[in-house]
């Protein structure tokens, strides 16, 4: 819940922090980053009290970043994909808002309990599994409305079944293998399995769907072969309902894989594939930021090192904060390989090392900042804390940028109203 300007006040004195150095006047969600001005149905929510880091949603970028993917596939329906845990964000903070957001008609995950979180958090349109479920787990999934992702032999019989005794037909988008090699059913032997399921009338099918390798020259040759295998089967008038291939980056730089769905992840969440950001295709405003309270600002001598293995020592007196955010919530090692923290209005490098639990930034000759101050290590407020900046200096994936935030880290912000 978000505390009321009163509680948060007297929960931020209580920690001696007061109402300038807690983040009031610091920018909050809903505010946009340089260059754009902020939604209109942007909110001002505080930041929470205490140092404890903590993770901030922005539903309207949330939002904003779902049409954007609209307009770059010309009103393509949108498969949003929210798996490990949302990309980082939560489940529970994104699920909702892409649920209600124009031109999403359904999400996607490939755990099960990532499923039955989705319909526990809410979200009413369809949710997608695109793994493989036990019997017992695909009886209550179905009971769900969420929707199965056969790829294997007797697939079919099982589903059968399984329709029978639940007296309804089985919604399912079936996983197509064209050269990804890890689940699907391989496409030299799909055919004959296609009819299999099609003919029998306890099996709905909603979509069908395959994976890139991302390898751009094999990426053109499994577009073929799943273009193929669907010409081939939908002229012996084997349904497949709506073709689905293409990912965030295919979004970008694929035009020709947008077939009748696309099926983006990374870029709902704001963040760019490889070249995305070069290439301008798509605009983007990261969806989150991830933040917490300088624990402690102190001036060293000339000699006084930081942290781990002595890797800085100071020269000269100058002043340093500590953020309690470290690897173990997800924040990268190598961090202090050129990454910047921003606290109010100005960007300070990473020093020392990044410990499980504390990171150290230089501050300058003087002491620019004040214990207590919010600092956001990730976000769209500056660009030094772009997470595709983080994920260039430190030789990360953006993706291990977002999906490594620890879980554990609480989730503020809002959802979507649904009204």
């Amino acid at each position: 819940m978000t505390p009321t300007r009163r509680s948060f006040l007297k929960a931020a004195a209580s920690l001696g922090v007061g109402a300038a150095t807690a983040g009031l006047a610091s920018p909050l969600v809903g505010s946009a980053p340089a260059g754009r001005s902020a939604s209109p149905s942007s909110r001002h929510v505080a930041p929470p009290p205490g140092y404890d880091p903590w993770i901030e949603v922005n539903s309207d970028h949330l939002r904003t970043n779902a049409r954007e993917v609209a307009r770059a596939t010309a009103g393509r329906p949108i498969m949003a994909v929210v798996k490990n845990n949302g990309y980082g964000l939560g489940l529970e903070e994104v699920g909702p808002t892409l649920d209600a957001a124009p031109g999403v008609v359904g999400l996607a995950v490939v755990k099960v309990e990532e499923a039955l979180r989705l319909r526990a958090a809410g979200v009413r349109k369809p949710v997608l599994l695109m793994s493989r479920a036990t019997l017992d787990e695909a009886r209550e999934l179905v009971r769900r409305n969420i929707r199965l992702a056969p790829f294997s032999d007797g697939d079919g019989e099982r589903l059968e079944r399984l329709g029978r005794e639940l007296q309804r037909p089985i919604p399912v988008h079936l996983y197509l293998d064209t050269g990804m090699s890890r689940l699907g059913m391989p496409h030299h032997r799909a055919l004959p399995w296609l009819q299999g399921m099609a003919r029998r009338p306890e099996i709905r099918v909603e979509g069908s769907f395959m994976g890139f390798t991302e390898d751009t020259e094999y990426d053109r040759e499994q577009l073929r072969r799943f273009l193929d295998l669907a010409r081939e089967a939908r002229e012996q008038g084997i349904a497949l309902g709506r073709l689905h291939c293409a990912s965030s980056r295919h979004v970008t730089f694929m035009p020709e894989s947008h077939l009748e769905m696309v099926r983006p992840g990374l870029m709902l969440f704001g963040a760019q594939v490889a070249g995305g950001r070069e290439a301008g295709a798509v605009e983007l405003i990261p969806a989150l930021r991830l933040q917490a309270r300088v624990l402690r600002v102190e001036r060293l001598r000339p000699g006084d090192s930081v942290s781990y293995g002595r890797n800085y020592v100071a020269q000269e007196e100058v002043c340093v904060a500590t953020i309690p955010v470290g690897h173990s919530d997800g924040y990268p090692r190598e961090a202090v390989d050129g990454c910047r923290i921003l606290i109010g209005d100005r960007s300070y490098p990473v020093i020392g090392a990044v410990s499980a639990s504390h990171c150290v930034v230089e501050v300058g000759p003087e002491p620019l900042v004040e214990q207590g101050q919010v600092a956001t290590l990730l976000g769209p407020d500056h660009p030094d804390i772009h997470p595709n900046e983080v994920s260039d200096i430190t030789g990360r994936s953006i993706y291990d940028i977002l999906m490594h935030l620890s879980p554990g880290l609480p989730k503020h912000g809002w959802t979507a109203s649904r009204s």
